[in-house]
């Protein structure tokens, strides 16, 4: 009777403990629930931008350190929640502060809201993913640890993939946090100044009553370069598996 009481209870504990690891991506989805559900997704649009443009620039203009603080904040939230608000923010960063330092809080916003995304899913999600992992996976997993830095680059430069599953992919291979910081702001500066670029002539096409190019991204001359950068990171990687292949011959 008493191993079974013993039984219950680690039987118990464990089940807190997994609730406890599955709170702050519980927190981070709740979020984003409330976000569709109060309906913001309908206030926080680029009409919205259009009619309190003016407004928002005099404010921005006379509280600069707290403007920049508060949408860095901002930044790193919407991020952190995964909120489909991303490409208009950086817009508005551009708009507000220009390229430059747009370009250095949207970057700075976003490293730290991917970190807060980051740790959440390794704390429900690794351990869990990674036990019951098969021998493909593991393999899967330990390849892509090896050269995190260089694949994640790549995923940051060219956004085949969303960036809230680049987010929550690394944590389940295992990725140290460091390497994954470390990839994330540097991968998302380029695309980030193009994006913060428009954003700070953002004022002229208000004023003709037009709309920014969303697909500016795409456009060869951006999308090539970013081609070229990713293939430059995948050079480390693939050197070391040439070497590891010619050593690994008789």
């Amino acid at each position: 009777m008493a191993a079974r009481g013993s039984d219950v209870n680690r039987g118990e504990r464990a089940a807190t403990l997994r609730w406890r690891r599955a709170l702050p991506l519980c927190v981070l989805l709740a979020g984003l629930v409330l976000f569709f559900a109060t309906g913001l997704h309908r206030l926080l649009t680029f009409e919205s931008l259009r009619f309190y443009r003016t407004e928002l620039s005099a404010w921005v203009a006379d509280h600069r350190l707290l403007a920049a603080v508060l949408y860095l904040a901002a930044y790193a939230l919407l991020v952190a929640f995964s909120l489909p608000l991303a490409s208009l923010a950086t817009l508005v960063g551009g708009l507000l502060f220009g390229t430059v330092l747009g370009t250095v809080l949207t970057v700075t916003g976003a490293t730290l809201g991917a970190i807060a995304v980051f740790l959440a899913a390794r704390s429900a999600f690794g351990d869990l993913l990674r036990a019951r992992a098969d021998s493909f996976l593991g393999r899967l997993e330990a390849g892509f640890r090896r050269d995190a830095l260089s694949y994640l680059l790549v995923l940051r430069l060219v956004p085949v993939f969303p960036f809230w599953l680049v987010n929550i992919a690394p944590a389940v291979f295992g990725v140290p946090l460091r390497t994954y910081a470390i990839a994330t702001f540097l991968g998302i500066i380029p695309g980030t100044a193009v994006y913060s670029s428009v954003g700070a002539g953002l004022g002229a096409v208000l004023d003709r009553n037009e709309a920014p190019d969303f697909g500016v991204i795409c456009e060869p001359e951006v999308l090539l370069p970013l081609l070229a950068l990713a293939l430059l990171s995948l050079v480390p990687a693939a050197w070391r598996r040439w070497k590891s292949g010619r050593e690994a011959r008789p």
